[in-house]
C-alpha cells in the first residue's frame, strides 16, 4: 500500500514502481478507481490515448512484455495545490537492446492520497 505523500512523492514512487519493472495489478496502490490517462499525440500513439485504471493496469503488462528496462529522470518537479507538474526524461530499453527516449511533461493530479488522472506530452526522439 502506498502511504499518502505529496503530489511530488506519489508521482516519483509511481516511476520507481514502474522502474523496478512492476506492472498489472500491483500498480492498483497508486490509483483511485476513476483515475484516468491522458497522452497527448506522440511518435508512438499518434492520435494520443485516453486510458481508464483498468486500461492503465492492462497497458503497464504491455509495456513490461516490450521493455526489458524504463528509468525516469525527473529534471524539475513543482506541486500546485493537489497536481505535480513534472519535466522527465523516460529511456526504455526495447527487448531487442533498441532505446526509446521521451522528453515529458507530466501533470499528475492526486486526490485523498492517491493518483486520480495523469496527463502526459511525451516528445520522443527519432527512433
Amino acid at each position: 500500500m502506498v502511504v499518502s505523500m505529496d503530489p511530488i512523492g506519489l508521482a516519483m514512487s509511481l516511476h520507481r514502481a514502474l522502474e523496478a519493472g512492476e506492472s498489472g495489478s500491483a500498480l492498483r496502490r497508486f490509483f483511485t478507481a476513476d483515475a484516468v490517462t491522458v497522452e497527448h499525440p506522440n511518435l508512438v500513439k499518434p492520435p494520443g490515448a485516453r486510458s481508464s485504471a483498468e486500461e492503465m493496469i492492462a497497458n503497464s503488462e504491455k509495456g513490461a512484455e516490450l521493455l526489458s528496462s524504463q528509468k525516469y529522470d525527473v529534471h524539475s518537479a513543482v506541486v500546485s495545490g493537489s497536481t505535480a507538474i513534472l519535466r522527465p526524461t523516460w529511456t526504455g530499453v526495447l527487448r531487442d537492446g533498441r532505446q526509446l527516449v521521451a522528453h515529458i511533461a507530466q501533470f499528475v493530479d492526486t486526490r485523498d492520497g492517491l493518483i486520480s488522472a495523469i496527463e502526459t506530452f511525451d516528445c520522443y526522439e527519432p527512433f
